[in-house]
């Protein structure tokens, strides 16, 4: 399946997601913030990363830009609880896959997921 790294400054939402993703039989990895996150993405190759966008320290738009142009291979699906967060993404639609809305279920993630990876 796919290496994932997750990153997100929520742990516990964090956690749930990363634990459901393994369910699914992903390796993943996690972040509490964008700065991790990059730091993170230069220890291995990873299939895909998934960022909130709202995190102290680097944001996911920023983490977004520079995952992608440090590893333009690599797919990055967004998560936002706020809509104006969302339209901010707007400028990254070359760049990743897709923004999914917070708060999600758990079926939600998981077929975001799959679908950022096969698509």
């Amino acid at each position: 399946m796919a290496r994932i790294l997750i990153t997100e400054d929520e742990d516990s939402l964090r956690s749930f997601v990363a634990r459901a993703l393994r369910l699914d039989g992903h390796e993943t990895h996690e972040a509490a913030d964008g700065a991790e996150g990059l730091e993170k993405l230069s220890e291995g190759v990873f299939d895909l990363l998934l960022s909130d966008i709202r995190m102290p320290v680097m944001d996911g738009i920023e983490l977004a830009h520079r995952a992608h142009s440090e590893f333009p291979e690599m797919k990055i699906l967004l998560m936002t609880g706020y809509a104006e967060q969302r339209e901010r993404a707007d400028d990254l639609s070359a760049k990743i896959v897709d923004v999914v809305s917070k708060p999600f279920a758990l079926p939600d993630i998981r077929k975001a997921v799959a679908s950022a990876l096969s698509g």
